[in-house]
C-alpha cells in the first residue's frame, strides 16, 4: 500500500465518521454501556483456605457456560480479547480482582505478539492450554513474556508433546485431580521437576483434596471450594489510554 493509498483512506474513513449522525452516535453509546460485558470468575485457593488467584474465562449473555469444543482459532482469539479487555481494559479493576493474581487462557496469536496482552505482569497470568501448538515461535514468544515479567501457567497437565517442551517455561503447572488415579505419581514428579507450583484443578470432594495435598499440590481449584461465578463488567468505564 503506498503512501497515496493510505491518505484516502483516511479521508474516506473520517468522511464515513462525519456521515453518522450525533444522536445515532450516542444511540450506539448507550446500548454498549448498558449490554453486560461478561467473564466467569473462579478462585484458586491454598492449602488453609484462602484465595490467592482466579481463574477468569469467556462468559456469553444468556449463556451459563459455553463449551469451546469444536472452536474455531479465531472464535478462541475473541473470546480470550474479550476476557482480557472485560478485565484489564477497564477500570475498577480491583472490584473484579481483589488484589489477586488473575489466570487467563490465551492462544497462540497473543503469545506470539499477533494480539495484544495487557502491559499487567504483576496481576496476569498467561495460561496456555494443550490446544496451542508450540512451534519455535510460541516459545519465542513465552521467553519474551518471562522476560518482560508474566508468569506463566499450564492448565489440564498431562505431559503431552506441547506441555514438556513448555514446562521449563511454566510457573505453574494445573492437574485435574480426577486423573490422579490414572496418572498418579509421574505426571505430579514431572510437573514439579523445574519448580513450578502445582495446582489440582477440579477439586470436587474433601479426599481427592487431600490425596493432592499428600501429592504435594499448594494450590487449589474447583466446586468444593468455589463454584465458578459471572462477573459483569459494564458498569466500570473503559481505560483510556
Amino acid at each position: 500500500m503506498t503512501p497515496d493509498d493510505d491518505v484516502r483512506l483516511s479521508l474516506l474513513a473520517a468522511a464515513v465518521d462525519d456521515a453518522i449522525p450525533g444522536s445515532l452516535r450516542e444511540e450506539w453509546a448507550e446500548h454498549l454501556a448498558a449490554s453486560p460485558v461478561l467473564v466467569g470468575r473462579q478462585g484458586i485457593f491454598s492449602a488453609a483456605g484462602h484465595v490467592v488467584a482466579y481463574e477468569f474465562s469467556y462468559r456469553a449473555p444468556g449463556a451459563e457456560r459455553l463449551s469451546s469444543t469444536g472452536w474455531s482459532d479465531h472464535q478462541h482469539e475473541r473470546a480470550t480479547s474479550h476476557v482480557l479487555s472485560a478485565t484489564f481494559g477497564r477500570t475498577e479493576l480491583e472490584q473484579a480482582a481483589n488484589g489477586r493474581l488473575l489466570f487467563v487462557r490465551c492462544t497462540r496469536a497473543h503469545l506470539t505478539g499477533e494480539l495484544s496482552i495487557p502491559s499487567r505482569p504483576d496481576r496476569l497470568v498467561i495460561e496456555v492450554p494443550d490446544s496451542v501448538t508450540i512451534d519455535s515461535a510460541a516459545l519465542a514468544g513465552v521467553r519474551r513474556l518471562r522476560a518482560d515479567g508474566f508468569r506463566i501457567a499450564l492448565p489440564a497437565f498431562v505431559s503431552s508433546p506441547g506441555q514438556r517442551r513448555m514446562l521449563p517455561h511454566a510457573d505453574y503447572v494445573k492437574i485435574d485431580v480426577r486423573d490422579l488415579d490414572v496418572e498418579g505419581h509421574p505426571v505430579v514428579a514431572l510437573a514439579r521437576s523445574y519448580g513450578a507450583t502445582l495446582v489440582a484443578e477440579y477439586v470436587e470432594a474433601i479426599d481427592t483434596m487431600l490425596h493432592a495435598r499428600e501429592l504435594g499440590f499448594t494450590l487449589f481449584q474447583g466446586n468444593l471450594l468455589e463454584r465458578a461465578g459471572v462477573v459483569d463488567r459494564a458498569q466500570a468505564r473503559p481505560v483510556q489510554h
